[in-house]
């Protein structure tokens, strides 16, 4: 299955753009880690603004960087979010009050605390009406997203957005799953180049050993956010070098990813 890459979006820490990014991976720029610093989602109105959670900002602000970046209508676009969990911030809240003896959740709360709550709120903010595909793998869903999406382009010969997004859990839920903190990486995929193509991919099955990263603390990012299991493709992307990279999937097979550029 193979489709081209013809806009990027990332954020996470010490990343606030995919420009930044590619500084840092292709080693032009030393690596900083910081805490995300998630932008409020100005397409939405105040009332929606004040009702998302870190999961929703940050699925909105990879996506919309994106979509700018390969020049795309975001309305028009199908979709495939694909996250290892939702919102932990919205889930410790509603654990908070269930633990209470009222026991008494906020209609707010419960609405976003569905796994699709980030595809919602982009329905909302764009005016997007096409379908959209929402999926959890655990810590495989980098690449089980990244699968479907392919999937989709190589059957329906359209345009896509692939949205990968992870966030932190506070405690006590921190201490069973401790993701450090929020990133997200997003691609708009085409099925056929298009003047603005960065990369053509294809990605097939095997078990090979999994590409690692040479910096100790962006190696570090990579394994302990399932979203960042991206970074060895996006640094493949970043140097503006062709080849193949294997990607952390699931105990019986990774995700070889073979890129090749477009110029």
């Amino acid at each position: 299955m193979a489709a081209y890459i013809s806009g990027i979006g990332v954020l996470g820490p010490g990343f606030d753009s995919w420009p930044h990014a590619a500084a840092v991976l292709s080693g032009r720029r030393a690596y900083e880690p910081k805490p995300t610093i998630l932008p409020m989602p100005t397409l939405l109105a105040p009332t929606e603004r004040r009702r998302t959670g870190r999961v929703v900002k940050l699925a909105l602000a990879v996506a919309l960087e994106a979509a700018a970046q390969a020049g795309a209508e975001p309305g028009e676009l199908k979709s495939v979010f694909s996250s290892s969990g939702g919102d932990g911030h919205n889930c410790h809240e509603i654990c908070l009050s269930l633990s209470l003896a009222g026991r008494e959740i906020s209609p707010t709360r419960f609405s976003n605390s569905v796994h699709n709550a980030a595809a919602g709120y982009w329905s909302i903010a764009t005016g997007a009406e096409r379908e959209s595909t929402v999926l959890c793998a655990f810590d495989a869903s980098f690449c089980a997203g990244l699968l479907e999406a392919l999937a989709q382009v190589a059957v329906d010969e359209e345009a896509l957005l692939l949205i990968a997004y992870d966030s932190e859990y506070p405690e006590p839920i921190h201490a069973k799953r401790p993701i450090p903190d929020a990133f997200g990486a997003a691609f708009i995929l085409t099925p056929h180049r298009q003047a603005g193509s960065l990369a053509r991919i294809e990605a097939t099955l095997a078990r090979e050993p999994v590409d690692l990263l040479a910096d100790r603390e962006l190696e570090a990012l990579r394994v302990s956010i399932p979203a960042a299991r991206c970074l060895p493709m996006l640094r493949r992307l970043a140097m503006r070098e062709g080849g193949r990279t294997v990607l952390e999937y699931l105990d019986v097979a990774d995700t070889v990813v073979q890129v090749d550029l477009c110029n």
